[in-house]
């Protein structure tokens, strides 16, 4: 003979909880409103406010980010005085060609583009340790490394930058791929050069 018994109080004792939980809910629930018709809300709770600007996004920055223009004030370029930024597009019109010919000629190494530029009346660049300018306006540096894939490559080519004024550079770089020449404001960590993104 079985003494197996039958699964049936499960099924009730859920059915019991359901109902205490039911009959407990939170607030209360009144008449409807004879002048609207509507049910009103239960007591206690708080009807939603219109949408607004969430307090952790910062107006102005791009994807809304908290913190985004003070994280990255440091990719700010500085202003440059109209006379001054004159004075940067005249010098980029002289520096474009000599890039230019340079990636024609398939010739992006550092060595070879100073010296171009170097004829062009340049003076390189002379900073102390501490970041003091001792003089010369034109710096001359092989490509940043990037990463890719599993790890840092630094690609063939050369960055260039040329103080034009304390408010104004010359920027660019000649690589296999392409190359560029713009004026800019100087950056206040790495100074006429853009600086890299993860900072």
């Amino acid at each position: 003979m079985s003494t197996s018994r039958s699964a049936r109080p499960a099924p009730l004792a859920a059915l019991a909880l359901a109902l205490v939980a039911a009959l407990s809910a939170c607030g209360d629930l009144h008449a409807p409103d004879s002048r609207t018709g509507a049910a009103p809300s239960p007591s206690g709770a708080s009807s939603p406010s219109a949408p607004g600007a969430s307090p952790y996004v910062e107006s102005g920055a791009d994807d809304g980010a908290p913190h985004h223009n003070e994280n990255n004030a440091y990719r700010r370029e500085g202003d440059m005085a109209p006379a001054h930024e004159e004075d940067a597009r005249r010098e980029a019109d002289r520096i474009r060609p000599v890039l230019k010919r340079l990636w024609e000629e398939r010739e992006w190494d550092p060595a070879t583009v100073r010296a171009a530029l170097l004829r062009l009346g340049y003076e390189e660049e002379r900073v102390t340790q501490g970041g003091k300018r001792l003089g010369g306006t034109l710096t001359v540096t092989g490509m940043l490394a990037r990463w890719e894939g599993d790890g840092y490559v630094t690609p063939e080519g050369t960055r260039v930058a040329l103080r034009v004024q304390d408010d104004a550079c010359v920027s660019g770089f000649v690589q296999k791929s392409n190359f560029e020449v713009r004026t800019n404001g100087p950056y206040p960590e790495t100074g006429c050069f853009e600086p890299p993104y993860g900072h």
